[in-house]
């Protein structure tokens, strides 16, 4: 998630817990998603439609915390 920002996301990782909480929880959700797509677990569209929009969310939330961390920075 997010690569081209990795210093920043390792900084954030480290001083945030709320921020590697969201990171953690985006990583549970992309891994959930990958298991149901290859059809390693079974889950309805419906279900992982909701998992793709939750991780969304979370990835939206951790982007604008690393725009507002690197703004703090400069």
């Amino acid at each position: 998630m997010l690569h081209e920002y990795r210093d920043d996301i390792h900084e954030l990782k480290q001083k945030d817990a709320h921020f590697a909480r969201i990171f953690e929880k985006h990583n549970e959700l992309d891994q959930k998603i990958e298991h149901a797509e290859s059809g390693d677990v079974p889950m309805t569209d419906m279900e992982l439609e909701t998992l793709k929009k939750e991780k969304l969310l979370l990835k939206d939330e951790a982007y604008k915390m690393i725009m507002d961390h690197r703004k703090s920075k400069a």
